[in-house]
């Protein structure tokens, strides 16, 4: 095999990932402490997972909350739970134009080149990097993969064509953070699952070479798998296929960090948009088969666990988390648009606001929590609760009083959720 060129690693030292991590997104900044006991009962039963709260500029800007917040709601989690081990905030799916606000308080940065894939780039930049990575088009023999990778010349000028221009965007940032922060080590993931096809294993390699050609010390990457990951509800695709694509990304990371000088923490990030509860089996036998880590990014579950505390504590919190379904049925279309990629709601089987109005505690928890056994749950009214907080960001002081008010049926939700349907499935089963 042809001996790559491999970049000298000149930038900042960084803050090294554990094996295990786990994002965690909390809308409003409030259950902290309900999302690190889920964490922490996982730690009692021997699953050594570490928590990252993860809030993107687009939610920020939605609720009108600062970065330092999720820092600060972190912070006192772990005071008053006595954590001990690490944690981090992640700066999620920021760009050049947005990471300047979570400097102070991130240190872990996930970053977002979507709009720059396919973005071209000269081709001299393109023959140079082939020219640089010969490798790329010879058989590689991987462990895991039953066939060896190869590919062709022009297959690599085109793969090179579509992503190095993300690449190069993503060394932008990273260099940027880096200055930005001096030598404060962070964590750095980059984001390429918001694209058009699932990357193919040896379309993952040369986006890995590409990356330590930036000289960018990644520790977690996210690729885009074959299926729908929508927002809140479990995966739809093949899961035999995912389970295939899973297993063959472990493998192609193994041998890029060999092969590249990458850090030896780096590992896959599978942004779930919560809850793809059937693909956590395959993920937890790959894991265990393997000895790979994972970094699991969850989204809006959280925020779904506060209606469904809001709802079963009755009464005037019964009462908001209708008015919540009733405003974000009425602003539907403006709420799902920014979404629209990542959610399928059946308009069909929206309940109407009259029947929403008749009912109980139960009936509202029930369509709501992600019970697929339940007869009355509905993923459709789920997904557009999901992409509804912007209505309860409206109501200000007067949702975050309510969640204060119902703080303990919210807490129970929001870490039997966490404990139960995610941590354990993949990490304890």
């Amino acid at each position: 095999m042809t001996e790559p060129v491999v970049a000298e690693r000149s930038g900042p030292s960084f803050l090294r990932l554990e094996r295990y991590s786990f994002g965690v997104g909390d809308r409003f900044a409030h259950q902290a402490k309900a999302q690190l006991r889920a964490i922490m009962l996982a730690a009692a039963e021997g699953a050594d997972v570490i928590p990252v709260w993860n809030k993107s500029y687009r939610e920020h800007s939605i609720i009108g909350s600062e970065p330092a917040t999720v820092r600060a709601a972190a912070e006192a989690a772990a005071r008053d739970l006595g954590w001990t081990k690490p944690f981090h905030v992640d700066a999620d799916h920021i760009t050049l134009k947005t990471v300047d606000g979570f400097i102070v308080s991130s240190d872990y940065y996930t970053l977002d080149v979507a709009e720059a894939i396919g973005k071209p780039i000269p081709a001299e930049q393109v023959e140079k990097f082939l020219a640089r990575h010969p490798e790329l088009m010879e058989r590689t023999e991987l462990t895991g993969l039953a066939e060896p990778m190869v590919m062709s010349g022009a297959t690599a000028a085109q793969v090179a064509a579509k992503y190095l221009f993300a690449v190069k965007e993503a060394g932008h940032i990273y260099r940027h953070i880096a200055k930005a922060r001096g030598s404060s080590g962070f964590i750095t993931e980059v984001s390429m699952d918001e694209t058009d096809l699932p990357q193919k294993p040896e379309e993952l390699l040369l986006i890995l070479a590409a990356l330590a050609d930036e000289d960018v010390p990644l520790q977690t990457i996210a690729p885009k798998f074959a299926g729908r990951f929508n927002k809140g509800v479990d995966y739809v695709g093949d899961v035999a296929q995912f389970e295939a694509e899973f297993r063959a990304d472990i493998a192609v990371v193994a041998h890029a960090v060999k092969t590249y000088d990458l850090p030896d923490t780096l590992k896959l990030s599978v942004h779930s948009g919560s809850d793809k509860f059937s693909i956590y089996p395959p993920i937890r036998r790959a894991l265990r088969d393997t000895g790979a880590g994972l970094h699991l990014k969850t989204a809006g579950t959280t925020w779904l666990e506060e209606l469904i505390g809001l709802a079963e504590a009755g009464g005037e919190a019964l009462a908001l988390a209708k008015e919540i379904y009733a405003e974000a049925y009425a602003h539907r279309d403006e709420l799902c648009a920014p979404y629209a990629a990542v959610i399928d709601i059946d308009l069909a089987r929206l309940p109407a606001l009259a029947e929403v109005e008749t009912w109980s505690s139960q009936q509202y928890a029930n369509a709501l929590r992600h019970d697929p056994r339940c007869p009355e749950f509905n993923p459709s009214l789920r997904q557009l609760l999901h992409v509804g907080y912007k209505i309860a960001a409206k109501m200000g002081q007067r949702y975050l009083g309510m969640i204060a008010a119902c703080e303990k049926e919210i807490s129970r939700n929001v870490t039997v959720n966490l404990f139960e349907r995610h941590l354990v499935p993949i990490f304890l089963a």
